[in-house]
């Protein structure tokens, strides 16, 4: 398939300028400047196996092996509820060190957020600022392509890809209005209530092209009418909710008890944490759109339908706990009852004391230049390789999600050495990642 290149800028427009995004920016800047390293991305640190019998490299780095934008070359900006620029928002987050962020301070101060779109009955905790102002939502949404458009023409981006990093918004299931493209525009028009603020972000990036990825486990482009909308403008799409802190450990960990047949009768989690996050999941309505996007991981790994004797009776107990003297700092306990060999009882404890934005910046990162990448491939519709990157991963109808996270890797690289018209290393997942490329 023919990739085109990397040329010029590329501007990463990130709804949402918290904890994870400023982190993400500091980040980039600081590797730039020579003073980090981009430790926990896959497109700067990860290796790639290509069966090269007779000459070149057979484990390049995967920035090395496709053409992916540089980080010198990556412009940001975004949307935001607050007015801080990235500099003060990244002080009050309190996730990097005041030092790392003084180093770079001139740079962050330059970027100051746009007025956001933002809607109070979908995120209760939180009281917007700096927000926009419509007469409908459509009107709101051509305000957001506005934005993009001029903030493409003032810093001279040749590329544009959009990463939702804002909050969790409340719980919502979908309705006819999401139904097609026809009747979410009439929704916009008439200030719908069903379409949400996060949904309008992605309505104004497809309408323009851009690629848009969901961070967080809001319904947003996995309804008919966005993904109808992605089709029509030939764009990659791709979700939903970083996949970080407990869930991440689930899918190393469940994908190892399945693979020896050990049963799984119980898996008690729960977290803390008091970041911005975890002041809006405080509210039972969006804790809910959270705990769904959780609660799904364990099935689909464990397949009781395939094993009921080993997981028919799984009893899944999932908690979140706002607990502001952790800031940003998230800490998770897991218990898990499990049995062997002649019905045996055993147990497994995790106590994980994670950082929260630290493990989501550099997913931002590779989401936004894997979204680039298959752009510029001709890619479009929902980017199902990507779904590593997720908890509650976004499959094309008809198709049951992936979440071993062993398993989505190689879904990942296969999809990337299908791109470059290497062979297949690992034929699992073939048949998906060539649907996938082919789409």
């Amino acid at each position: 398939m023919e990739v085109k290149e990397a040329a010029g800028r590329l501007g990463v427009l990130l709804p949402g300028m918290g904890a994870v995004a400023t982190t993400l920016i500091a980040g980039v800047e600081a590797i730039k400047k020579g003073s980090a390293q981009p430790i926990g991305s896959i497109t700067q640190m990860g290796h790639i196996h290509l069966d090269r019998k007779n000459n070149g490299d057979n484990y390049p780095r995967i920035k090395d092996f496709v053409p992916l934008a540089r980080l010198e070359d990556i412009v940001f900006g975004g949307w935001d509820v607050y007015e801080d620029n990235v500099y003060e928002a990244a002080s009050r987050a309190k996730v990097l060190e005041p030092g790392t962020l003084l180093a770079l301070r001139s740079e962050l101060e330059a970027i100051k957020p746009m007025k956001a779109v933002f809607d109070k009955s979908y995120i209760q905790n939180l009281d917007g600022t700096h927000t926009k102002q419509g007469a409908t939502k459509m009107a709101l949404a051509k305000a957001l392509m506005d934005d993009i458009i001029s903030f493409r023409d003032t810093r001279g981006c040749d590329r544009l890809v959009m990463v939702w990093c804002g909050s969790t918004e409340k719980y919502t299931e979908v309705a006819d209005v999401h139904e097609s493209l026809a009747a979410f525009e009439k929704g916009l028009k008439e200030n719908d209530p069903r379409i949400a603020p996060s949904m309008i972000y992605a309505y104004a990036a497809l309408k323009l092209g851009v690629p848009f990825l969901n961070g967080a486990p809001n319904l947003t482009v996995d309804i008919p009418a966005l993904v109808e909308l992605a089709a029509q403008t030939r764009t990659p799409i791709g979700g939903k909710d970083f996949k970080t802190g407990q869930t991440l450990m689930k899918t190393i960990l469940a994908p190892g008890l399945q693979a020896r047949a050990l049963g799984v009768k119980g898996w008690f989690s729960t977290n803390i944490l008091g970041n911005r996050d975890g002041y809006v999941l405080d509210q039972p309505d969006n804790f809910r759109t959270k705990e769904v996007s959780k609660l799904s991981v364990l099935e689909d790994i464990l397949r009781p339908d395939l094993s009921p004797e080993l997981y028919n009776d799984l009893y899944h107990k999932i908690r979140i706990e706002y607990y502001p003297p952790h800031r940003d700092n998230k800490e998770s306990w897991d218990n898990i009852d499990i049995f062997g060999w002649l019905g045996y009882s055993m147990q497994i404890k995790i106590n994980f004391l994670c950082r929260d934005s630290i493990l989501a910046a550099p997913l931002v990162l590779d989401l936004a230049l894997f979204g680039d990448l298959a752009k510029r491939a001709g890619l479009s519709g929902v980017q199902e390789w990507l779904s590593f990157y997720f908890k509650s991963p976004q499959t094309a109808p008809g198709f049951r999600p992936e979440h071993d996270i062993f398993k989505q890797l190689t879904v990942l690289q296969n999809a990337l050495r299908k791109l470059m018209g290497e062979e297949l290393v690992n034929p699992e997942g073939l048949t998906y990642a060539e649907e996938e490329i082919t789409a």
